[in-house]
């Protein structure tokens, strides 16, 4: 299989091996260097390692509706 390399040095993956790789738009790839030359593998998140917002959601407060944040009037005395 055969890429081609942008003047901006991008490439684009065919899909099927994005879909095999498992990853998507906003995943990461990494490039490893070993004996044989290069191999890409997906980058995942260490879920461990990551905070809880268990403890900081409030029971009973339903969900935060953006759009409906979004379509509020404001008052344009706050605006910077």
């Amino acid at each position: 299989m055969i890429v081609k390399i942008t003047s901006k040095r991008q490439v684009t993956f065919p899909a099927r091996v994005l879909d095999a790789l498992g990853v998507g738009p906003g995943d990461q790839l990494e490039i490893v260097e070993g004996p044989d030359g290069f191999a890409l593998k997906p980058r995942r998140i260490d879920h461990s390692r990551l905070g809880t917002l268990h403890d900081k959601i409030r029971r009973g407060q339903g969900t935060f509706d953006l759009q409906n944040f979004r379509e509020q009037p404001y008052d344009h005395s706050l605006r910077d």
